[in-house]
């Protein structure tokens, strides 16, 4: 799932999007639990959402899961890159679903949501680039909305950083990955997706605007967050 276009064949990922289903799943641990977590979350909260903005939607993975889990809610997938959403609008063929044309996060047309999702895609951002489109995630909620958020995650010493690496690079291996793909994928780090640690990404929401802001996953490089705008926001 990509947020900004990279010059790479048709996304920001080493996947092609016709690819990027398996593809990711040989790359990012936990990555069927981590939709798993977003949506059992939301199915928690509250109230069921009306209106659901999944940005970053890549291949629609996320919102394919959700659609039988919510039938009274209408979702907005958007992404940067053509040929994910290709993939996305046959695969969320219903009538509940719109496809926005190709754009990034912080490229996105007015609306208002009561939830927002951006699963692995604000990553490839650099850091303006980042608060630009959490702030457009924050524009776009209600009052009361949820933001729910996976990211590769940066740890907090070189010690933990090295070690995080070698235990993404074994899982990589058991997963299929010759010795040289899994090299690949390790040099992108700092270089082509530009992971913040768990606290710079607390700090960043709360800077945001978000009343709370809490962890929700942790595991290997990746975690993902919520956080809630508060209902006194003016629409």
């Amino acid at each position: 799932m990509v947020d900004e276009p990279f010059p790479l064949p048709d996304n920001a990922t080493p996947h092609p999007a016709i690819a990027y289903d398996a593809g990711v799943r040989r790359t990012i641990p936990y990555y069927d639990a981590i939709h798993e977590e977003v949506l059992s979350f939301i199915e928690a909260l509250p109230e069921r959402p009306r209106a659901w903005l999944d940005t970053g939607c890549g291949t629609g993975a996320l919102v394919a899961r959700a659609l039988p889990r919510f039938p009274e809610t209408r979702f907005v997938v958007a992404d940067p890159s053509p040929a994910m959403l290709a993939v996305a609008r046959q695969r969320l063929a219903d009538p509940r679903v719109t496809v926005l044309p190709p754009c990034g996060t912080s490229d996105l047309p007015p609306g208002r949501f009561d939830v927002v999702t951006a699963v692995q895609c604000h990553h490839y951002l650099d850091r303006r680039g980042r608060c630009a489109a959490v702030a457009v995630c924050f524009d776009r909620l209600r009052p009361g909305g949820i933001f729910v958020t996976s990211e590769n995650v940066r740890p907090l010493s070189r010690t933990g950083l090295d070690l995080g690496l070698r235990y993404w690079a074994r899982f990589q291996e058991r997963a299929g990955k010759n010795p040289p793909e899994v090299a690949a994928q390790l040099a992108r780090f700092d270089r082509e997706y530009l992971p913040i640690t768990l606290e710079e990404h607390l700090r960043l929401y709360r800077e945001a605007g978000f009343v709370a802001v809490e962890v929700l996953w942790y595991s290997y490089l990746q975690a993902a967050f919520y956080a809630v705008k508060g209902d006194a926001c003016p629409e």
